[in-house]
């Protein structure tokens, strides 16, 4: 995990920290504020487990929970084109919406709106 900052903004990116279990979010959100006082993180889809994007096992909802419950942003980078769930498309999207999770294809996008 490294630390980004922009815009007075500390932003956690976790590269090689993998997301398997709820434990796993409370120990990536803990190294994100021991390391950097990092309240915004970033995690690539290929190091989320995969029922994260099956909305029928309820992790993905889980794990949102705890960001919230904690006030720590979220970004997930990577292409969601090859999923064809419309649920989690429509998912994607009212996410969006918000200001508290980022669906986005690269680093670079999330930054920029993570740190505005």
């Amino acid at each position: 995990m490294h630390i980004i900052e922009r815009n007075n903004h500390k932003i956690a990116v976790a590269e090689t920290e993998y997301v398997h279990t709820v434990e796993d979010v409370l120990d990536l959100m803990a190294n994100a504020q021991y390391h950097g006082r990092a309240n915004t993180i970033v995690v690539y889809k290929e190091n989320l487990h995969s029922d994260f994007f099956d909305l029928k096992t309820r992790f993905a909802g889980e794990v949102l929970q705890k960001f919230s419950n904690y006030h720590v942003r979220l970004a997930i980078i990577g292409d969601f084109s090859e999923f064809t769930s419309k649920a989690l498309h429509d998912f994607i999207y009212e996410c969006n919406k918000g200001s508290h999770v980022l669906w986005t294809h690269s680093l670079d996008a999330a930054l920029d709106t993570l740190s505005k």
